[in-house]
């Protein structure tokens, strides 16, 4: 029996301990239920899917009122520190829910492979149930099992690169659009970066699997597919390096021929990843995009910063003039593409002058999105064993100008959309007003219209009337 099989079992169980908690409660017709709260990038929240799958499966219901839930579940990043923050701020208002109904408290993710993290969770949130990290998210319910009929309190952390599982159950979010895990873990190192750490090396996942799943996607009526991994366009290459086997499927040897094998996949419309490395974006996958009509043209491309000389203290192995040129190169070959980025202001070392390499950067490119991060010390990178950390003050101002800049461009590049023709994939209901609807284009913009809502999962063509810095404002074409 493999370990998935044997999870199952462990599902099983933990239903059967619940439809007897319903049995001896048939007045209130107690229904258990979850709460999940989920930090960090879309790997976690896909983790998060698939963690909720698993609730969903013991029979456990989702809430959104931690009030009514017999279980917190956190899913934990540690990229920046703030996250730390609300993890143990959440941890705080939880005490009084455990003392009060005796609600179960598990943590996951990648701030539970940080020990000095656990250390601190133990010592000093002892009421805490369950502590497992990023290479035993598919133990959990054994570990869930144990914590309810032994009434113990478990660590499950394992030390060492995971392995890749398949046949955990998942809820998704949405039934229109979904991601796709195609690898986990990282190779690179970089000096800021804590996730090779955490995640482990690099993994790919068996072309077969990624493509049956996605064909189960279409066949379910998705529309957009995003890939996801640490380094997405480095997929299969340390299996094919090392000469770890794997078994080609549908002609997957590497990420293009991946994109290749999807795009040909009937139901799907779009298709999206996230995030690649500019050292590794090879002919291939550039010309791959080019010519893959359901490949956005939308390509998130992380500068980090803008100077050579930070740049190699970050470890990115690649110059300004490398990713420029990279740039130029993929603008040449792929029509309308559109770039979007991230951005750390304020690395250790960095000087005033390296941070107008930046802003030059940000100038040529004119990219559609910015992420702009404030660089966050993380315990264990060399980037936190450097001695010329710059003052917060500092880094707020540089924040601060580059946000002026990237603010500035954004309304320049959305004037171009106004007037024009965008196929929108309307994803549902305005969040800020349910009497309109709201979808993406292409290149990732949000477009708010009026519209019926039978419209909601399909591709439609909009009309841009008018742009409001975060969103344009559509009108639908009539065929």
């Amino acid at each position: 029996m493999n370990e998935i099989e044997e999870q199952k079992q462990y599902m099983q169980k933990v239903k059967e301990i619940n439809e007897n908690i319903k049995q001896n409660d048939k007045e209130n017709n107690k229904k258990l239920k979850y709460t999940i709260l989920t930090m960090g990038c879309q790997l976690n929240e896909n983790d998060s899917e698939k963690l909720c799958g698993m609730l969903e499966e013991m029979g456990y219901e989702k809430t959104e009122n931690g009030e009514e839930a017999d279980i917190a579940l956190f899913n934990t990043c540690c990229v920046r520190e703030n996250a730390e923050d609300k993890l143990f701020g959440k941890l705080g208002e939880l005490k009084r829910l455990k003392e009060e109904k005796g609600i179960s408290i598990a943590i996951g993710g990648c701030m539970m492979q940080e020990k000095h993290i656990t250390d601190k969770i133990k010592q000093s949130y002892p009421f805490v149930d369950i502590i497992f990290g990023t290479h035993t998210l598919q133990r959990f319910p054994e570990d869930l099992y144990k914590v309810l009929t032994e009434k113990i309190k478990l660590e499950d952390i394992l030390d060492i690169d995971g392995k890749v599982y398949e046949g955990l159950p998942i809820k998704r979010d949405s039934n229109i659009k979904a991601s796709v895990t195609i690898m986990n873990g990282c190779n690179n190192f970089c000096s800021y970066c804590i996730v090779p750490y955490v995640r482990g090396r690099e993994r790919s996942r068996e072309p077969r699997a990624i493509i049956e799943e996605v064909k189960d996607l279409a066949k379910q009526g998705y529309k957009e597919i995003t890939l996801l991994g640490q380094n997405v366009n480095s997929y299969l290459r340390v299996e094919r390096e090392k000469q770890i086997p794997f078994e080609e499927y549908e002609g997957v040897h590497s990420f293009a021929t991946l994109l290749e094998a999807i795009n040909k996949i009937d139901g799907i419309e779009r298709i999206r990843f996230v995030s690649p490395h500019p050292k590794d974006f090879t002919d291939d996958v550039i010309d791959a995009i080019s010519k893959c009509d359901k490949v956005c043209k939308l390509v998130h491309l992380p500068l980090q910063s803008g100077n050579t000389k930070v740049l190699k203290e970050m470890n990115r192995k690649y110059t300004k003039e490398q990713y420029l040129n990279l740039v130029d190169k993929m603008k040449a070959k792929i029509p309308n593409l559109t770039l979007s980025t991230d951005i750390i202001v304020g690395f250790p070392g960095e000087t005033d002058e390296e941070f107008e390499d930046t802003l030059d950067v940000v100038r040529k490119v004119k990219f559609e999105q910015v992420y702009m991060f404030i660089y966050s010390r993380r315990v264990g990178t060399p980037g936190d064993r450097m001695e010329n950390q710059i003052p917060e003050e500092i880094k707020h101002k540089r924040f601060d100008k580059l946000k002026e800049l990237v603010e500035s461009q954004i309304e320049e590049n959305n004037q171009k959309y106004v007037g024009t023709i965008q196929k929108v994939l309307v994803e549902g209901e305005s969040k800020n007003n349910q009497e309109l609807l709201t979808g993406r284009t292409d290149s990732n913009k949000v477009v708010i219209f009026e519209g019926d809502k039978s419209l909601i999962g399909q591709m439609i063509n909009l009309k841009i009337v008018s742009e409001h810095m975060w969103y344009l404002k559509g009108e639908v074409v009539e065929k």
